[in-house]
This record gives structure tokens, sequence and C-alpha cells, in this order.
């Protein structure tokens, strides 16, 4: 029954840069397969635009990512643009993206069903269950977890085993070897859902930069709107695209700074 299963939140953070219609369509076959697995009823969806902060070549303005994003999703009548992440003046960690949505899910769960005290004053369960937050991704990002001193431990323990990721799989990537060649994401696999897109599209958002800096037609690859709106504001173009130049990931940079090593180090 739909009503025994646990209400799940999926959150997908990147650069969105610009968004693109393969990232929405990661929401759409990760609540496929949830669905599937007939023990959660995916109950929302967020995409969470980085910060300026991140420094990567060619970003742009997130005023400008998160705009798009909003006027992408406009047609979707479940997943929402964020802009928490986005506002921050530093790179923020994704487990840290993570916390600040949790902790928010579990302010409005409670709001929603009143004060849970018995008579006397005690906790008194609650009528349904608390939402649970996965992280959405491509099946790439599993990737990063091997990049050294890009991830801490502990964040990489939280992520898996806290909260848990969605993994959709396009081109010929391989999760399932990213999976097994960690200790940390074996350990914690039944945590790690591997969704395998059954229509074939490799669509990047880098791709996507590509074509409008040389004058070609992304229509079809990216919504309408976004492509109105990215002409409105000549964004993406050759002077765009050197922005950050030579510039250090803030990741990478963050990281070295800190104590602790990456993972499987």
């Amino acid at each position: 029954m739909a009503t025994s299963r646990i209400p799940l939140v999926l959150l997908a953070c990147g650069s969105f840069n610009p968004i693109t219609n393969q990232h929405m369509r990661l929401f759409e076959l990760a609540r496929d397969h949830m669905h599937s697995t007939g023990q959660y009823q995916v109950v929302g969806g967020i995409v969470s635009p980085v910060s300026d902060g991140y420094g990567k070549q060619g970003l742009v303005l997130a005023q400008h990512r998160i705009a798009m994003a909003k006027l992408a999703l406009q047609s979707s009548d479940w997943v929402t643009v964020d802009e928490w992440e986005s506002q921050q003046a530093d790179w923020t960690e994704t487990v840290v993206t993570m916390r600040y949505h949790c902790g928010r899910i579990l302010k409005e769960y409670e709001r929603s069903t009143g004060e849970h005290k018995d008579s006397s004053g005690n906790p008194s369960p609650l009528s349904s269950p608390c939402p649970q937050l996965k992280l959405l991704c491509g099946a790439d990002f599993l990737d990063t977890f091997q990049v050294p001193d890009l991830w801490l431990d502990d964040h990489v323990e939280e992520v898996a085993g806290h909260f848990g990721l969605i993994c959709v799989s396009r081109g010929g990537l391989h999760p399932e070897q990213a999976v097994a060649a960690s200790d940390t994401l074996s350990r914690h696999s039944h945590n790690i859902f591997l969704v395998r897109e059954w229509v074939r599209n490799e669509t990047s958002a880098t791709e996507v930069r590509r074509a409008l800096r040389r004058g070609l037609s992304v229509k079809y690859l990216i919504p309408d709107s976004v492509i109105e709106y990215i002409h409105q504001h000549n964004l993406y173009t050759e002077d765009s695209e050197r922005r950050n130049k030579g510039t250090v990931l803030r990741p990478l940079a963050k990281q070295a700074t800190q104590p602790g090593k990456s993972l499987d180090d």
C-alpha cells in the first residue's frame, strides 16, 4: 500500500550551467525507480544550484542559473528550485547542503503534524513517517569520491550511509564499478540506488554551452524559456567561458586546508 511507504525527497546539487532537459529527466527516472521498489513514495524534488564561490570555469552568476532553473521547472508540479546553497558566500560541501535541507524538511514535517506530545507531556508517535532525503546524481558523480583531496572520509560516510544516493547512469558509465572500488560505498551499497536510463541521452551542459558559443541551435536540448533567457542576457559567450579561468576549484582548495584524507587514500 502506498500509505505504508516511506516519503522521500530527492535533492540534486550541481552547477546547472545551464539546466538541461536531461537534468530534469533525472528526477523523473529516479521517481519511477524508487516507486518500483515498493518502499518509497517520492513527495518532492529539489534543484540546488552551487554558489558562485565554486570557481568553475565558465560558471555564470548564480542569479542567472537560478532564474533559468525556475523557468525550466515551471511545468513540474513536484520539483522546485532552492536558492539557499547558491546564496552562500563560499562553496558549500554537499553534505552541508543535505544537512540544511534535512533540517528544513524535519521542521516542516513537525509543523504539519502539530505538537507531538500526549496529555502527560511525553512525546507521542507520529501518524506518518518523516520524509527521508536522498542525493540524486548522475552516475559519474560516484567517481568524484575517488578524486584525491576532494572529499573528506566522514562526509562520504554521511552522504552514503546516513542519507543515501540515487545514481542515474548514462552512456557507457558503469556506476556499479565505482561502488565496488570503494570500501565505504560498498559497505553502504544497500543505500545506493543505481538507475539505468532506458532512453540513451548523453546531453551535457558543457555541450550546450559549446553550441551556444558557436551560435548553434540548442532547441529541444533545453527548454525554450531558458533559450530565450540566455539570449536576453547574452549568456554563454566566449567571454563568459573565460570566467574563473585558471582558478583552482574551491572544493580542492578548501579541502586541502582541512584535516583528513580523501576516500580510500
